[in-house]
C-alpha cells in the first residue's frame, strides 16, 4: 500500500484558513442570534428540530454529534422552558418524538433571521459590489467542495 501523498501547500493554506474562518464566523453568527437565556447547545437543538422535526433524542444527538446524555439534558431544559414538546412515537410506544412548541419556532426562527440580517448587514457595510461578487464566486467554488 502506498503512503497517502502530501496535499500541495496552497491546499494545506486555504484548509487551514477556511477552518479558521468558519469557526469565527459560527461564533459571530451565534452572537448576532443570542436572543434570551439558551445556550449554544439549546439554540442549535432548537435550530436542527426547525429542519429535521419530528426527532428522538438519539437522532439529535446523532445531528449534532453529542453524547445522548448531553443531548437528554439539553431536551429537557428546552420542554423546561416551553419551546419543545414530546410525545409518544406512533410506530415505536418505546420512544418518545420530540417536536417544537410554537414559541419554540418562533424563537428558532427569528435567532436564523437575526443570523442572517447580521450577515447580509456586515457584508454590505464592509465590502465593495465587486467583493461582494468575489464572495458569490467564491461561494460557488466552496459549495463543489460538500456536494456528493
Amino acid at each position: 500500500m502506498e503512503p497517502p501523498t502530501a496535499a500541495p501547500e496552497p491546499a494545506v493554506t486555504a484548509a487551514q484558513a477556511l477552518r479558521v474562518f468558519t469557526g469565527r464566523l459560527r461564533r459571530r453568527m451565534q452572537d448576532a442570534s443570542a436572543v434570551g437565556e439558551l445556550t449554544s447547545a439549546q439554540a442549535s437543538a432548537l435550530a436542527r428540530l426547525v429542519a429535521s422535526e419530528p426527532s428522538s433524542t438519539s437522532g439529535l444527538a446523532g445531528l449534532e454529534r453529542v453524547r445522548p446524555q448531553s443531548m437528554a439534558a439539553t431536551v429537557a431544559a428546552l420542554e423546561q422552558q416551553g419551546l419543545i414538546r414530546r410525545e409518544a412515537d406512533p410506530d415505536d410506544g418505546r420512544r418518545q418524538l420530540i417536536l417544537l412548541t410554537p414559541t419554540g419556532r418562533a424563537y428558532a426562527e427569528g435567532a436564523r433571521d437575526s443570523r442572517e440580517e447580521w450577515l447580509t448587514k456586515t457584508l454590505s457595510e464592509r465590502l465593495t459590489e465587486a467583493e461582494l461578487a468575489r464572495v458569490n464566486e467564491a461561494m460557488a467554488l466552496l459549495a463543489r467542495i460538500v456536494e456528493p
